[in-house]
């Protein structure tokens, strides 16, 4: 699982959502309080995948002692999410990045979505375009993760139960205990490399269900050397989410 965070402080994680707290200033700022009964001081962190700011709090600490530490940190706070990028709506005339390289999106004619040196030809009215766009990364998705995974499992000699999909926003993929995986169809969006990374970090879970120096070594195995991919998750994975694809 991997995390991209900007963090002021240090605390455990959240567990349940607490409250709400707005930051006055020009733009306001929404902090959403989380207790945790492992956090033993205030922690601070702003998601660079969505912007979303959350602060977590030992379970009893006074809701005002929060406030006071949001206030507190308002400056590095606004700028953190100053550094953040607008969305990009996909529509005609954009582009959008499939396996590491953009694509330009066009008016097709026909029924289906097609890929040619030009970009994607996307058929249907405007405003139908984000939607048909996702639902063919999806598929294009699945596709790429199910034969990444068939790979690895087959190297492994461990079969997985099932693959899921979903657009997750704090993890690319997951390994339940079950062997059910799942990844984030964002991932088609990546480099190659980087999808197929995962898929081998994902099925060497199927093996050890930590990340133990054993399960490194697996994943090593299976893929190879991994810091470059590992680095672009961490450097420009928050990029995959400013896509938008409906209203």
């Amino acid at each position: 699982m991997w995390r991209s965070m900007a963090c002021a402080g240090f605390g455990g994680s959240g567990t349940k959502a607490m409250s709400t707290y707005f930051l006055d200033g020009e733009p306001p700022v929404e902090v959403r309080l989380r207790r945790s009964a492992r956090a033993r001081r205030l922690s601070l962190r702003v998601s660079q995948l969505d912007g979303r700011v959350t602060l977590t709090m030992p379970r009893f600490a006074a809701e005002s002692e929060a406030h006071g530490f949001i206030r507190e940190k308002a400056a590095w706070l606004r700028r953190h999410v100053a550094r953040m990028e607008p969305e990009t709506q996909v529509g005609f005339g954009g582009q959008i990045p499939f396996r590491g390289q953009f694509l330009q999106l066009s008016q097709g004619t026909g029924r289906k979505i097609t890929l040619d040196d030009a970009g994607l030809r996307v058929p249907g009215p405007p405003e139908r375009c984000g939607a048909r766009v996702a639902a063919f990364l999806k598929e294009t998705a699945r596709g790429a993760l199910s034969e990444a995974s068939d790979r690895y499992a087959a190297q492994l000699g461990r079969p997985f139960a099932r693959i899921t999909l979903r657009d997750t926003r704090s993890r690319w993929g997951s390994c339940s205990s079950q062997g059910a995986l799942m990844y984030s169809w964002r991932l088609i969006m990546a480099p190659v490399s980087v999808l197929d990374y995962v898929a081998a970090h994902e099925v060497a879970h199927l093996e050890h269900m930590n990340h133990s120096a054993a399960f490194w070594a697996t994943v090593s195995e299976l893929f190879g050397p991994h810091a470059e991919e590992r680095r672009w998750l961490r450097e420009r994975g928050h990029e995959l989410h400013r896509y938008r694809f409906t209203d």
